[in-house]
């Protein structure tokens, strides 16, 4: 499963596209094309095989569900096909961008493709010998979510691997694009399979097209993995985490996430429901239904980047809550099929808009050694507020109605719009994001015995403040401080010299030599390095650094 959003049982997402890789020609004019990526013999392989997994999975997900829709499960059952594929990321998440930045990421994506080849094939035999069963059902779901969770980090920094940085923007419109084309096809072949041939077929095409993904990835010789600063896995999970911990833009960007999540998808935990119930509808009907809001989504894939360019994403992502908000309230309240195919498709339309201008901006601020990792935590938000969403839009359908449950999503989510007025995201133009090598030390250190890359490490920077200027100094400090913890620093601290009047020493330990290397080489942007320098500006003696790392007998 690659590239889709979180909607149903396989949730997906789009990868995001970063940095560069390589072109046999590239002109200016091949450069302006929405399709010119694809004359990268390597990114079209992967993104055809892409659009086929991403069929299959759309097909496997009304399979799975209809399934249950037709051996009775309760519509908490039928919603927990989302959460059975979701929750894996929260338990697999921050490990799998780990390794999804340190490991060999075709290796990693064929041992993965294969392993799904053969949970499809069980899906398959189960079902068509009459053995599956709802638990059954849900537990291979949870499989396939956990091996879709462990491939997404290595999919997604693999893309950028191979794209050229001039291409970037078109090969993100061509991602969005094949998820979206996958949305609106898979849905309808499904609903003509099932009604003709069985949910077994289904399962059966689901699994042919993970074959066809892994034979792509197997006779793709060319790929050559980037040179990575290697990291102990557990550092490199805890690096991922400050990060995120620390970086206000990013927690915001999360936050949303999370809040508009929760109850949007109660649409697809319902969806089932509302067709097999007030609008009377088989499996085709069903598909029909997906069909709509994958072309809407489509359509919100063109339109989209025009609208955030003229309005900015705050009030991109707020028109879009407040549609979304209102069509989740017209479905369950109008039975009609027509109407309901028109709203759903504005509905898709306004779903791409906040989840790609919501992936676009935590895409395009993390900075590139902790971008997998980051955008792994974004995938635990998404997943997880899908899986916690669809449950609870379960039990209140059981509880309440379909048509009350679906009407309180609606009016939650247009409360999730309203907050955004209050508390919109975080500005980000004046924040650089390339890396910044910065010198160790503006005094070249003594040369000693080598020092042990395992060693804690303890940085103190020394400031001559004036008193006049030290409200306005320690304000800067701050600022400079989250920086040194989003960069690697476990704890940080301001002390005031008491031998030295008007010497302050800014204090930061580190878990390791090796970490202390990796702030100052890589992990150090321009925004870091302006907060470096806004600070030693307010010094009006020479900045002194101190490096000390944990001694030993020998």
């Amino acid at each position: 499963m690659l590239g889709a959003d979180a909607w149903a049982s396989g949730p997906r997402h789009e990868p995001p596209i970063a940095h560069t890789g390589t072109m046999t020609s590239t002109s200016s004019e091949q450069a302006g094309s929405a399709f010119a990526p694809l004359r990268v013999s390597a990114f079209r392989a992967l993104w055809i095989a892409a659009l086929v997994s991403n069929i299959g999975s759309w097909m496997q997900t009304v399979g799975a569900q209809w399934f249950l829709v037709e051996n009775n499960s309760s519509p908490i059952v039928i919603a927990l096909v989302q959460s059975a594929s979701a929750a894996p990321i929260l338990l697999l998440g921050i490990p799998a961008g780990v390794l999804g930045e340190f490991v060999n990421r075709r290796s990693l994506l064929i041992v993965v493709q294969a392993a799904q080849v053969v949970i499809g094939l069980v899906l398959t035999v189960l079902t068509a010998t009459g053995a599956m069963t709802p638990a059954l059902l849900l537990g291979l779901t949870f499989l396939l979510g956990a091996a879709s969770a462990v491939q997404l980090p290595a999919y997604q920094a693999i893309v950028p691997d191979i794209v050229p940085r001039a291409l970037i923007p078109q090969a993100a419109s061509l991602s969005s694009i094949s998820v979206n084309i996958a949305r609106a096809l898979g849905p309808a072949i499904a609903g003509v399979a099932i009604a003709g041939l069985g949910v077994p077929f289904v399962f059966a095409l689901n699994a042919a097209t993970f074959a066809f993904f892994l034979l792509v990835v197997v006779f793709w010789r060319g790929y050559h993995p980037p040179e990575q600063r290697v990291e102990p896995f557990v550092d490199g999970l805890r690096a991922g985490l400050r990060y995120v911990a620390n970086s206000g833009v990013v927690r915001r960007i999360l936050l949303r996430l999370g809040l508009f999540i929760v109850p949007a998808s109660a649409l697809f935990a319902l969806l089932p429901l509302i067709a097999s119930g007030p609008l009377g509808l088989d499996s085709g009907g069903y598909g029909l239904l997906l069909t709509a809001i994958g072309g809407g989504s489509i359509a919100g894939a063109f339109v989209l980047t025009p609208v955030v360019r003229r309005i900015g994403i705050n009030s991109t992502v707020l028109v879009a809550s407040v549609v979304f908000g209102l069509g989740l309230a017209a479905i369950a309240a109008v039975d009609v099929l027509a109407i309901t195919v028109v709203v759903l498709v504005i509905m898709g339309l306004a779903w791409i808009a906040v989840l790609a201008s919501l992936n676009g901006a935590v895409q395009s601020f993390l900075p590139v050694w902790v971008r997998t990792r980051g955008l792994s935590i974004y995938q635990i938000v998404l997943f997880g507020s899908t899986a916690a969403g669809s449950a609870l839009a379960g039990a209140g359908a059981a509880l309440i109605g379909v048509t009350t449950a679906s009407l309180v999503a609606g009016g939650l989510v247009l409360l999730v719009a309203l907050s955004q007025v209050f508390w919109p995201f975080l500005s980000t133009a004046d924040k650089g994001r390339a890396s910044v090598p910065l010198p160790l030390t503006d005094v070249p250190m003594v040369d000693q015995e080598p020092i042990d890359e395992d060693a804690p490490t303890l940085v103190l920077v020394r400031y001559t403040v004036p008193a006049a200027s030290r409200r306005e100094f320690f304000s800067a400090l701050e600022r400079l401080g989250r920086s040194r913890r989003r960069t690697g620093a476990r704890q940080w601290q301001a002390f005031d010299d008491r031998e030295r009047p008007g010497v302050v020493v800014e204090a930061f330990w580190l878990g390791s030599w090796r970490e202390h290397l990796a702030q100052h080489d890589v992990r150090s942007t321009e925004a870091d390095d302006e907060l470096i320098a806004a600070a030693k500006a307010f010094s009006t003696a020479p900045v002194e650094v101190e490096h000390l790392t944990r001694a030993a007998a020998n």
